[in-house]
């Protein structure tokens, strides 16, 4: 409408329709003009409330009692359940001694409560779940574009698969050819040699022929017998033709060797759901990881396991040693820790040095020429997670002695640098249960929990910005809850993380989309992983004690 060429509409009386409004019954919920203002309380009805047009519904319009039809709740009863009373029923025997709180000072609160939530809605539940619907429509947009550029890869495959068969057959038909030519040279060779005793008998027969019409003595007398010169008969030639022997073919078997297509999965980036995007890493999964050897600690609780230089390990279990294993699975060195500095998590800084961490002292411990020397100590939080940076920092995983608060915290040295412990909302990031919750840098510097906590892996970039999170990929084999104990990321900036409950490994890459399980190699509740310099799993059992060696990329 234009405000220039069109009258704006002004609120009317309810009354006589035509004036300008001036007035408000808010007992009635009328608007009045002036002259009928009079009007209206002319019945002298002494509820009627009028107020300014401005002001109108200021007035509270309060229950009516039940037991006293004639007047209003003005409170509300705590010790009958926040019933409404009005003053005669707070002056009866059935609340008697009974708690009272004025109905204004509930409403006022409730009031503010709704405009909590309205602005709450407004501002940004509401525009969230906008852009969630926006990225689905997206997603269901671009979904016929995807699924067509998957199956136009399959059609390109099935195409070079079609182009190296008519190669592999040219070239059988090719060496029958150069067979087929043997053959014939053979046969040849042989009707050759006939070719020429056939000549030489038809010249014996020639002479005998002319021998028996002649008269002549001396040369007949001088015959001697021909027929046992050709009575020898030359071997009989038979070549036989090669044969082509098919092989049967396994439609399983050729279906793996075709391809894979990885299971559809979701997961969770900045409380949006993401579907399936397929893995373009450089180096790929192998088909069937294989297990390449075993390593036995004899630690009845075996938790922990990094690899270090010379391929050897360092391992923790739920004693105060600290344990050093060679590739043949020989203990090469032992670290004895305080009877009450169990280690919770192991790592090597950039100096060769190993640190551990202490929940039951509070500290983080640094192991120097055989020496331990405590490196950082806490007041009020358990350090339980630890892992170095590309850069040479620290990050710890910790908790609150009563559950209520997680976080990670990184530390250049002893100086803190950094806490990540709330999203953008204000929200945790981390589960406040206090429950192991180890921590590992991702090439791409993301920083990576296994929060088991919170039954997820959750990763934030470098700045502490929430990237993803994992919650697990349905199995119709395994039904036990995810539980994350540790994690840990490849060359590749796969993340892997062990799945105790369900004995295998999740393998994800660096956007937190499933790629496989790892669930061969007999795993038996796996807990701490870690991957050495040539790009090999290595897994610990828990109650087994064991180290198991595991290759999964090509």
């Amino acid at each position: 409408m234009d405000p220039h060429n069109s009258a704006q509409d002004v609120p009317r009386c309810d009354l006589c329709e035509t004036a300008i409004v001036h007035s408000y019954c808010d007992f009635c919920h009328v608007s009045l003009c002036k002259p009928c203002v009079v009007d209206h309380i002319t019945d002298g009805y002494d509820k009627h409330k009028i107020v300014p047009f401005k002001e109108r519904r200021s007035t509270l319009i309060y229950p009516k009692c039940e037991t006293h039809p004639h007047k209003n709740c003005k409170f509300q009863c705590n010790n009958c359940n926040n019933i409404f009373v009005c003053s005669s029923c707070m002056a009866s025997e059935k609340h008697g001694r009974h708690k009272f709180v004025e109905v204004t000072e509930v409403f006022k609160t409730k009031k503010d409560g709704i405009k909590k939530d309205t602005k709450e809605l407004e501002n940004h539940i509401s525009p969230t779940y906008e852009e969630i619907a926006r990225d689905l429509e997206n997603q269901l947009a671009n979904l016929d574009g995807g699924y067509e550029k998957l199956t136009k890869t399959m059609s390109e495959q099935g195409e070079q698969w079609h182009r190296e068969i008519d190669i592999i057959i040219n070239k059988m038909k090719t060496e029958i050819s150069e067979i087929k030519v043997k053959h014939r040279d053979i046969l040849q060779k042989h009707l050759h040699e006939i070719k020429k005793i056939q000549s030489l008998i038809k010249e014996t027969l020639h002479a005998l022929r002319k021998i028996e019409k002649s008269n002549e003595v001396s040369s007949t007398i001088q015959y001697s017998c021909k027929t046992r010169r050709f009575s020898k008969l030359p071997p009989k030639v038979q070549v036989s033709l090669p044969t082509f022997i098919p092989k049967q073919i396994d439609r399983e078997k050729l279906y793996s060797l075709f391809g894979q297509i990885t299971p559809l999965s979701t997961a969770t980036e900045k409380k949006f759901l993401l579907l399936n995007q397929y893995n373009t890493s450089v180096k790929e999964l192998l088909g069937e990881p294989e297990l390449i050897s075993t390593i036995q600690t004899g630690y009845r609780e075996l938790r922990i396991v990094i690899s270090i230089n010379e391929g050897k390990i360092w391992t923790i279990g739920k004693i105060n040693n600290i344990k050093c294993y060679n590739i043949r699975g020989s203990n090469v060195q032992t670290i004895k820790t305080d009877s009450e500095k169990i280690p919770n998590d192991i790592a090597i800084d950039s100096d060769g040095h190993l640190l551990f961490t202490s929940g039951a002292t509070r500290t983080v411990n640094k192991v120097k020429n055989g020496k331990t020397e405590e490196l950082i100590r806490f007041l009020e939080w358990k350090p339980v997670g630890l892992c170095i940076t590309s850069n040479g920092n620290l990050l710890v995983t910790m908790n609150t002695e009563d559950e209520t608060q997680s976080k990670v915290v990184r530390y250049s040295g002893s100086t803190e640098k950094q806490t990540i412990q709330f999203d953008s909302n204000g929200k945790p990031l981390y589960s406040r249960y206090d429950k192991i919750k180890y921590i590992t840098e991702n090439r791409n510097h993301d920083i990576c929990v296994a929060d088991c906590g919170a039954n997820a892996v959750v990763v934030v970039n470098q700045d502490g910005k929430l990237r993803w999170k994992y919650i697990s990929h349905p199995s119709i084999t395994k039904h036990e809850p995810f539980a994350p104990y540790c994690i840990t990321t490849d060359g590749q900036s796969h993340v892997l993380t062990t799945d105790f409950k369900n004995h295998r490994i999740h393998v994800l890459d660096q956007n937190g989309q499933f790629l496989r399980f790892i669930d061969n190699c007999d795993l038996m509740n796996p807990f701490g992983l870690c991957v050495d310099n040539n790009n090999n799993l290595l897994v610990c059992e828990l109650y087994q004690g064991n180290v198991k060696k595991i290759k999964y990329l090509k």
